[in-house]
């Protein structure tokens, strides 16, 4: 596997100028109580100015004065972070959100379709800088030295074999452990991480906790921490505050087209386009006037549509045709109706008649998105052990031929999907469903293995196949999961 990391270091900067009409004057975010106020983020032109982030507002004041001011928001932030995961769905299956300020996505099983990381490390950066957000990118072979890798410089890319020398000469800041953890490592005189790798284990587990072992096996790649994957919501709804009062369509264009460049990423990770979506008219509400409602243009499409330009042009139909009852303060687009998420359908087996395929072409398929080493044929082989009950099948054998070794593990105790090497099992058991059984074999090549098996669920409702020493209590190994 190979992951991608997309750091947005001024995310919250970016969702305010991508929507504002003259991005090159002077602006700063504000947060903080009311009697101390402070600048969150400056852009260029304000940094120009000498403002800095951190900064109280009284003294950026006192330096210059004609800036403008925008409220930090940090929901609208994470709005536009989950549009940029949902958007990452064109480029990966597997996209996770649970790094700050920043999203991972694999890309080692897309590389057939987007070619290797310079050619797609420049697809994502002219589509991101094209959505309005600046970043800076890195790759490796896991998500936790990837993110990591960010933080040194944009466009890097280490694979396995020079990932671990890479790793050693980071800066132990720059490497996402915790400050005080960072802190008390640098006043022990350790500078570079490969020093932090050379300590004794034992000792740093007292001295640091576990957690900081597992972050550091994470980034060489020796642990595998639970992920979560990021789940697009089945509707878009994006609005743009104005800021003041409208009243021509023509003024309207500019955030109409940002909305729906917006809607057309969203859809990036969906099967198809939008037949219809609304755009909501905001008016002021004043307290000596009649309450105006907000207007509503329904705009319907022949054909589903995804193209950016195309649902801006249909839009704006709509929009210019449209009688504006009074001065316009916000644009809010709404889509409720959209095609299924892709990579929660599972297009691949798809049982729906339509789509069902003849055994060749779903294995062409399958070797077109996942590279031909990693489709090939499997028989039973006779062997308790449970890594060496089964052996690959090289070339295109017919499904008809059966193995001649004996049945072994071919009960329903036994798990679909068996990971590569045994790894510790992380999450809380609620409860063993089955078990002991005990398997030993292996003593004629001087690998010979003792275990107890156990099929367990765990508490998110997992079931799992764990084993630890035959007769003994340790901690479960975690060998496959059951579908």
């Amino acid at each position: 596997m190979r992951w991608a990391c997309l750091l947005l270091p001024q995310m919250a900067m970016d969702v305010v100028l991508r929507n504002h009409p003259h991005p090159e004057r002077p602006l700063v975010l504000v947060d903080g109580p009311h009697a101390r106020r402070r600048l969150h983020a400056v852009n260029a032109a304000a940094r120009a100015l000498g403002l800095k982030p951190g900064m109280s507002l009284i003294a950026a004041h006192a330096i210059v004065d004609g800036f403008q001011m925008v409220e930090h928001d940090p929901q609208a932030v994470e709005h536009a972070r989950s549009l940029l995961a949902a958007w990452a769905y064109r480029y990966s299956s597997q996209v996770s959100t649970e790094f700050a300020h920043a999203i991972v996505l694999e890309i080692g099983r897309s590389r057939k379709l987007f070619g290797l990381w310079p050619q797609l490390h420049k697809r994502l950066g002219e589509e991101l800088r094209e959505l309005g957000f600046r970043y800076r990118m890195a790759a490796a072979p896991n998500p936790y030295a990837a993110r990591a890798l960010t933080n040194l410089a944009d466009g890097l890319f280490f694979d396995d074999d020079m990932l671990l020398s890479a790793l050693a000469k980071m800066p132990i800041e720059r490497c996402g452990l915790d400050a005080d953890v960072v802190q008390a490592l640098q006043r022990m005189g350790l500078r570079k991480l490969g020093a932090v790798f050379a300590l004794p284990r034992a000792p740093l587990a007292r001295r640091f906790g576990q957690d900081v072992l597992t972050r550091l096996d994470a980034l060489r790649g020796e642990a595998s921490p639970p992920m979560t994957y990021f789940q697009p919501a089945d509707f878009f709804d994006a609005r743009i505050e104005l800021g003041h009062e409208v009243e021509s369509s023509l003024a309207l264009l500019f955030p109409l087209r940002r909305l729906t460049a917006d809607l057309s990423a969203y859809l990036s990770g969906r099967d198809g386009g939008v037949a219809r979506f609304k755009l909501l008219l905001e008016h002021e509400h004043h307290s000596h006037r009649e309450r105006i409602a907000d207007s509503e243009i329904a705009v319907g499409l022949l054909a589903p549509e995804r193209e950016a330009a195309m649902l801006f042009e249909l839009a704006r139909g709509r929009l210019q045709h449209a009688q504006l009852p009074a001065p316009v303060i916000g644009l809010r687009l709404l889509a409720e109706e959209l095609p299924p998420f892709v990579p929660a359908r599972r297009d691949l087996f798809d049982p729906r008649p339509q789509q069902a395929l003849p055994w060749a072409q779903l294995r062409e398929r399958l070797r077109a998105r996942l590279g031909d080493e990693d489709v090939h044929g499997l028989a039973l082989h006779p062997d308790h052990r449970p890594e060496r009950a089964w052996r690959r099948v090289v070339g295109d054998t017919p499904r008809s031929n059966k193995s001649t070794a004996p049945a072994i593990a071919t009960e329903a105790t036994r798990p679909g999907w068996l990971l590569t090497a045994p790894e510790p099992l992380r999450e809380p058991v609620a409860r063993i469903l089955a078990g002991p059984e005990r398997i030993e074999s292996g003593w004629w090549d001087q690998d010979d293995v003792r275990r107890d098996y156990y099929l367990v669920e765990t508490a998110k409702g997992q079931r799992a196949w764990a084993y630890r020493d035959a007769g003994g209590d340790g901690a479960l190994m975690l060998h496959g999961w059951f579908a």
